[in-house]
C-alpha cells in the first residue's frame, strides 16, 4: 500500500498580485525562518499583501511580510515585520538578477504554504506591471465570461 500524498496546505496567497501585474515565470523559494514563526503560521495565517523581493549580495531577501507572534512565544518572538531570506539554489538566483536587472520586472510573492513535508514554502512570480487598460481589459473580460456563464445556465433550466 502506497502512502498518500499530502497537499500543499496554503497560509497565504497574494490575490492582488495578479490584479496588479502580468506573471511571467513562477519559482519555489524556502524560508529562513525561527521556531515561534512557524508554529506561529500553524496558529494562523500572515499577511504578504505588501510584500517584495530583492536579491542583494547573491541572496534573494523578502521583506514587507507581516507574521503574527506566537501567542505562547514570549522572549523568544522575534520582530513581526523583519525582513527574510529566501532559500533558492545559486543558478536560480543568479538568473533572477538577470532578470530583474531588465526594465519593468519585479519580483513578486505570490503564495505562502506547507509543502507535503511540512516546510514552509514560497511561491514567487517574475512579474511585469500592468497598465489601468490592461486592468480594464481583464475586467471587462470577466464580467463577459460571468454574462456567458449566467446565460449557458438560464438555457440549461
Amino acid at each position: 500500500m502506497q502512502p498518500t500524498k499530502r497537499e500543499k496546505k496554503t497560509i497565504a496567497r497574494n490575490r492582488s498580485a495578479r490584479h496588479e501585474y502580468f506573471i511571467d515565470e513562477t519559482f519555489e523559494a524556502g524560508l529562513v525562518l525561527t521556531g515561534t514563526e512557524v508554529r506561529s503560521l500553524r496558529e494562523r495565517a500572515c499577511q504578504i499583501t505588501d510584500a517584495f523581493c530583492l536579491v542583494r549580495g547573491h541572496e534573494i531577501w523578502l521583506h514587507g511580510v507581516h507574521i503574527h507572534p506566537y501567542s505562547n512565544g514570549g522572549v523568544w518572538n522575534v520582530d513581526p515585520d523583519r525582513k527574510r531570506k529566501l532559500l533558492m539554489h545559486r543558478h536560480q538566483i543568479d538568473y533572477l538578477d538577470g532578470k530583474l536587472r531588465q526594465k519593468g520586472l519585479a519580483l513578486v510573492p505570490l503564495e505562502l504554504y506547507f509543502d507535503d513535508h511540512n516546510r514552509v514554502k514560497l511561491c514567487l512570480g517574475l512579474a511585469r506591471g500592468k497598465k489601468l487598460y490592461d486592468k480594464r481589459a481583464d475586467m471587462a473580460r470577466r464580467d463577459s465570461d460571468r454574462e456567458v456563464a449566467r446565460a449557458i445556465k438560464e438555457m440549461s433550466r
